[in-house]
């Protein structure tokens, strides 16, 4: 019995003291020259920041908390502002739908605004004032409300780099006359393929026309079958050689009339990520005014 109890306190002795090592070596400073290194953060993704925004209420005690959100680490920024309803002494569980306009600010200057939900080009990391004018009803009904709401939020993801840009060689139309436009799409990024789509469109009401002997472009049909009628306000272009360092060059004639018409064009292009379906973006190209 005594040989068992020196045993057990031989034991319980080592096993304070490597207790003992373990707590100096735990309090101990690093050695010199051992340097703790952080790890670097992840390039940050795609990722959407929400913030709570306001309270509508109505005059039978009707409730909407609205939040404002926005994503970021994409080419567009999205907006949205989901909220949650109630009413008093019901227990039933709404589902809220949201409308209306939203606005932001950086700096004390717009820059985006749209219809809810909707999105705009990235303007970059930054802080932004969010002001949306909202409309919430809830599903079953018994929540219907009106307001303005208002959230700070500070986006984080840089602004990507564009892929595909296009210009233009002249800036303003002359009424009453024919001018040519020479337009350039570029597509600056490794990735993707040549292929895009590259669009015109006039205003329909002035009477403006244009057109263009380029083999790539139509003027769109419209109508059902067996319908020739075709749009000659608008000209549809399918580029499929694009490259770095080439490219393409669209000419049209713009025909004005009395009346003036503004000159919008866009860019739709592809960026393949194997069988994925949504892999493609939309490139706002320049305004040819008229004056």
């Amino acid at each position: 019995m005594a040989a068992r109890r020196r045993t057990l306190r031989i034991l319980t002795g080592a096993a304070a003291a490597s207790l003992a090592l373990v707590s100096t070596a735990w309090s101990r400073p690093d050695p010199p020259g051992h340097e703790v290194r952080a790890q670097a953060p992840a390039a940050e993704g795609p990722a959407t920041l929400c913030a709570p925004a306001g309270v509508l209420r109505g005059a039978d005690g009707e409730r909407a908390t609205v939040s404002l959100c926005a994503g970021s680490g994409t080419p567009v920024m999205a907006v949205s502002a989901p909220a949650n309803c109630s009413r008093p002494g019901t227990s039933v569980r709404y589902a809220c739908l949201t409308s209306g306009t939203w606005t932001a600010k950086r700096q004390g200057r717009t820059v985006a605004s749209g219809t809810l939900p909707g999105s705009q080009p990235y303007p970059g990391p930054g802080v932004y004032d969010v002001t949306a004018t909202v409309h919430v009803r809830s599903t079953p009904g018994g929540v219907d409300l009106r307001g303005t709401v208002r959230a700070v939020l500070t986006l984080s993801a840089p602004k990507q780099r564009p892929t595909h840009r296009v210009e233009v060689d002249r800036t303003t139309l002359r009424r009453g006359a024919t001018t040519t436009l020479t337009y350039r799409v570029y597509r600056d990024s490794e990735q993707g393929d040549g292929s895009a789509r590259f669009g015109l469109i006039g205003e329909e009401s002035t009477g403006v026309r244009i057109s263009t002997a380029d083999a790539r472009c139509v003027n769109p049909l419209i109508g059902r079958a067996p319908s020739k009628a075709r749009l000659t306000y608008s000209v549809d272009c399918a580029l499929t050689d694009l490259q770095p360092g080439r490219p393409a060059t669209v000419r049209v004639q713009v025909t004005q009339g009395s009346a003036c018409s503004t000159v919008v064009s866009k860019l739709g292009y592809w960026m393949p990520r194997g069988q994925a379906l949504y892999t493609g973006g939309m490139v706002e190209g320049p305004t040819v005014g008229c004056g």
